[in-house]
């Protein structure tokens, strides 16, 4: 970085300064654990036990640490250290899966502040009477593709109806769609004739630009069915940008899921990506409280928390259980 011309070639300068920055996180992140283990051990060597409660304090952050640390070392997909783009569908369930779609927004924008992520809200689609119909934004911050595509699949909520004038129990169902967050110029080939391009009136709260303008765009690439919008920017040609950044990212995942699928095929299984007929996570508020991940087992009674963004348990377990072997 310190070599003459350096910063002549921006791309490339960006690039290098990028993992330049994710290296030095590490680094420093090892050094603070070494640390910690240090001053655990020296507690540890006195006697007395006057001294546990101290080396208790110690250890918390120290196996924090270590459990991330393990988590880092989970990932080796091409794009699993970089960012990701998120979409939320509401599914089967009508009003009540609306409702669940937003729930679920607030749920992972909390994930993400307690995760230190930034969140930015790409594009949102109001339901008739409640909810959202459909959401997408992107997280960035390290390994937010990896960690995220935990989450990928149908997520099921059980619960007393508040839309139901009688008050019954229904299901509801909500899809997670993550993709790799890629760079403005990456190298994603799509023709020009594969796509329909719709310009529309954004919808929702906003400032004097917005609601006034078609400057909102959704696009349809034909060959694959995928649709993707955006409304955030202030401008059409700013919408078509980054609604263009999140099409190419749905093609890389779209092609990263059929290569899993024919992983999983050699190895005499199957890759179920959540988006087939069973749910990756129910979240049961009656006739009782449980959210249970229906591919590794994992649950948790207290369900407010998970709402609030405590999902990092179910993806640790999501991640180990891949790693060796038990899940796809």
């Amino acid at each position: 970085m310190n070599a003459p011309g350096f910063w002549d070639d921006q791309a490339t300068a960006a690039k290098v300064s990028a993992e330049h920055a994710r290296v030095s996180r590490r680094l420093e992140g090892y050094r603070k654990l070494t640390q910690d283990y240090e001053d655990a051990r020296e507690l540890a060597a006195m006697d007395g036990s006057e001294m546990d409660a101290e080396i208790a304090a110690v250890l918390v952050p120290l196996r924090t640490e270590l459990d991330r640390l393990q988590e880092t070392a989970l990932f080796n997909g091409e794009y699993d250290t970089g960012d990701a783009v998120v979409t939320l569908q509401s599914g089967t369930g009508g009003t009540d899966a609306q409702d669940w779609a937003e729930m679920m927004l607030r749920m992972y924008e909390r994930w993400a502040a307690n995760r230190g992520f930034k969140v930015e809200l790409l594009e949102v689609s109001p339901g008739e009477e409640a909810g959202i119909k459909s959401a997408t934004f992107t997280v960035v911050g390290e390994n937010a593709y990896g960690i995220l595509k935990a989450e990928r699949g149908k997520h099921r909520l059980v619960r007393l109806s508040p839309f139901d004038q009688a008050h019954r129990r229904h299901t509801a169902f909500s899809t997670v769609i993550v993709a790799p967050l890629l760079p403005d110029d990456a190298a994603v080939e799509i023709n020009d004739d594969d796509l329909k391009i719709d310009t529309y009136r954004a919808q929702g709260a906003g400032g004097q630009h917005v609601n006034k303008t078609d400057s909102a765009v959704r696009i349809t690439h034909l060959p694959s069915g995928i649709v993707v919008q955006c409304q955030n920017e202030r401008s059409q040609s700013a919408n078509k940008q980054t609604a263009m950044r999140v099409l190419k990212a749905r093609l890389v995942e779209k092609a990263e899921e059929e290569r899993e699928a024919v992983m999983a095929k050699e190895r005499g299984g199957s890759a179920d990506t959540g988006f087939g007929g069973e749910s990756v996570r129910s979240y049961v508020l009656q006739p009782y409280q449980l959210v249970k991940d229906t591919r590794t087992g994992y649950e948790m009674g207290n369900i407010q928390a998970v709402l609030d963004g405590q999902l990092d348990p179910f993806i640790r377990e999501y991640l180990l259980a891949r790693a060796a072997g038990k899940v796809v």
